[in-house]
């Protein structure tokens, strides 16, 4: 089974009124993540992962005692962590649902609280990386990080939301201003209500 790129679900330029820049998802989407996939899909041909889905390739391939991970891991982590990124991102969608307000509030103190951890997790990533809000095992909201294309899955954990902090996401529109790109993320490019159906 061949995967394939998804397309958006809007606009190249739907989001250049809130700080992504059509030129951004033009090399994000349409190169960046077209590579994970075509690489995948040369990584997998003829091996025991030809078959197998996206989320059974990244677990299955996920070394947590490696220095870095196999191409197969990486490639498929990174093709499933961009086609959950694009989802959890849009024009519309970005007031919060009052049941996901609720969830972060019991778990974080506060909205804000939340956006303040997630902004450094994603700042303080050292690399090339993302940044999480997850839902844990036992139904607990966490902050992580993850370097390269680690995510979620590797952990049990469902991912609410995720940020791409390699250079690539934001180099275009923020230069080397991490900070700023996550600050803008938060407020005004995340797509709440596909976070909160993620739940």
């Amino acid at each position: 089974m061949a995967f394939t790129l998804p397309d958006l679900p809007y606009a190249h330029d739907a989001l250049a009124d809130h700080g992504m820049s059509k030129e951004t998802l033009e090399y994000h989407h349409d190169i960046h993540h077209k590579a994970y996939v075509d690489n995948l899909n040369k990584a997998i041909d003829g091996t025991e992962w030809a078959d197998k889905s996206l989320e059974e390739i990244v677990t299955g391939n996920y070394d947590a005692n490696a220095v870095a991970q196999n191409g197969i891991f990486n490639n498929a982590s990174q093709h499933w962590n961009h086609s959950q990124f694009w989802e959890m991102m849009g024009p519309d969608g970005n007031d919060m649902p009052s049941e996901l307000e609720q969830a972060i509030t019991d778990s974080f103190g506060s909205v804000d609280k939340f956006k303040e951890e997630f902004a450094s997790a994603g700042g303080g990533q050292f690399g090339s990386g993302w940044a999480w809000l997850v839902k844990d095992k036992d139904g607990s909201l966490k902050v992580t990080k993850t370097e390269n294309g680690v995510n979620p899955l590797c952990f049990g954990q469902t991912a609410l939301l995720g940020c791409d902090v390699w250079e690539h996401s934001y180099y275009i529109d923020f230069r080397n201003k991490r900070p700023a790109y996550l600050q803008n993320f938060l407020d005004k490019l995340v797509n709440w209500e596909n976070v909160a159906s993620r739940m």
